[in-house]
């Protein structure tokens, strides 16, 4: 169904809701690339008029990629609550805005109407929003999720530690993790990017997160981020994993090109919760996503990356994850060009995940050929705290001589908390407080001669 609308004197015509969605977003190297951004500024502002005013029930009424021809579009459609959505039935996506900024809109109200939400009405309304505006209205969503760590609370930051290496040494990564833990992070995860993504390396890494576990009480989780059927075949072998973890994306075809279905990530989902490792909670999966992914595999079927993404997050929220995160600056400069739009990207990112019931994280990161330096990561970051991010991803020194990107430091997350007063998972303060690592003020002692003693007493 065509949508005009007036700016700057001109009518602008859009002859679909794939086209009204992409004119209306931010300004992005991806949307470009693909040929689908907004032709001028004045048409921008068109496309977002014409959307403010649209229905929010256009989108149960015209999907974007064929039921018939898209498992991720029949998920969202068939597991769409009609019952969370009747109070915003009557709503246009510019009154959801209004709705969602009203300072009478509290956490238990977002929380209610999740399930009512689609992704694409979720991403339609934050074309229409300020970074402020995505900033105020996710910090306003409560995520909880658990597993031997409580995430999502109130007043609290979690961090993943990241602590990869470009051979797998088994002492580099156990050094790279006490760093870590010596500075408080990995209440989120411990979790390992393998550089040999085979089934016995990610054993021997996953026994050697669970022998340090062990040893020292350590109340977190760990995942080797490998295949999705890898993990199914370490279960097999009687592995000690913690969390299942894929990357997926916003298409059943872009899935596709990461060797996935609906259906593996079911069977995933079943094979962990029957190992029953958890202790305080049973969320036992970990996704990653991020802008560009669909349309690098040319599997965006002509949708703008942004909506693509928050499509993803349907995916995500079907399998009760633990965590979920956006790697947002990961895949380059030819989605998002610079800083402006990577610290964009993560805000959207954030809080179209929050919205729609996803314990939502950020690699705050860039690569080196992007026109973005740690002073936009450090801007990124502190609105993420401020908008309530569930966790975000460090690594030794801020570099990840692995990967070869750039990311936040252990250091960069302890100094988050410090400024904004925010606390760690309760479980794992409780475990910095039994190895003497904080004072009185819960601040991370600079040296912490009990921790630090038994910590090295694993001869690293």
């Amino acid at each position: 169904m065509k949508r005009t609308s007036l700016a700057g004197g001109e009518r602008h015509v859009f002859p679909d809701l794939k086209a009204l969605l992409a004119a209306a977003s931010p300004r992005r190297s991806g949307d470009e690339l693909a040929g689908l951004a907004a032709e001028s500024d004045a048409q921008r502002i068109a496309a977002r008029m014409a959307l403010a005013e649209l229905p929010l029930l256009a989108f149960l009424n015209e999907a974007l990629i064929p039921y018939e021809r898209d498992e991720v579009t029949r998920l969202i459609l068939d597991t769409h609550d009609a019952a969370a959505f009747a109070p915003l039935r009557s709503l246009t996506v510019g009154g959801l805005r209004d709705w969602l900024l009203d300072h009478r809109t509290d956490a238990t109200a977002l929380a209610a109407v999740a399930p009512g939400l689609t992704p694409e009405m979720v991403a339609a309304v934050s074309k229409l929003m300020r970074n402020q505006d995505l900033v105020a209205v996710a910090r306003k969503c409560r995520v909880v999720t658990a597993f031997r760590t409580t995430l999502g609370l109130p007043g609290r930051l979690a961090s993943r530690l990241q602590p990869n290496h470009p051979t797998d040494d088994l002492r580099g990564i156990a050094a790279a993790t006490f760093d870590g833990l010596l500075l408080g992070s990995g209440d989120a995860v411990i979790g390992i990017n393998p550089a040999t993504d085979n089934v016995p390396n990610c054993i021997a890494l996953t026994e050697m997160l669970e022998h340090l576990r062990l040893r020292h009480d350590i109340p977190v989780q760990s995942c080797v981020l490998t295949h999705v059927t890898n993990s199914i075949a370490m279960m097999e072998r009687g592995a000690p994993v913690d969390l299942v973890f894929q990357s997926i994306a916003g298409t059943e075809a872009a899935n596709a090109g990461f060797g996935i279905n609906l259906a593996v990530l079911r069977e995933a989902e079943q094979a962990a919760l029957a190992l029953k490792r958890g202790t305080v909670g049973d969320n036992v999966m970990y996704f990653e996503t991020g802008q560009g992914a669909a349309l690098s595999a040319d599997a965006h079927h002509g949708v703008d990356q942004q909506t693509v993404e928050v499509r993803a997050y349907a995916v995500a929220r079907a399998f009760r994850p633990l965590l979920v995160n956006t790697v947002v600056g990961f895949i380059g400069p030819e989605y998002l060009y610079d800083g402006k739009q990577i610290l964009r990207a993560g805000l959207e990112d954030h809080f179209c995940g929050k919205l729609l019931g996803v314990p939502m994280g950020v690699d705050v990161c860039y690569t080196n050929h992007a026109e973005a330096d740690q002073d936009d990561m450090d801007t990124l970051m502190t609105l993420l705290g401020v908008a309530g991010v569930t966790f975000l991803i460090a690594v030794p020194g801020a570099d990840d001589i692995m990967l070869n990107y750039q990311s936040l430091s252990f250091h960069d997350v302890l100094a988050l908390r410090g400024m904004l007063g925010l606390g760690m998972a309760p479980e794992f303060e409780a475990w910095l407080d039994r190895m003497e690592m904080r004072d009185s003020a819960g601040r991370i002692r600079p040296l912490a001669p009990r921790a630090t003693r038994a910590l090295l007493a694993e001869g690293i």
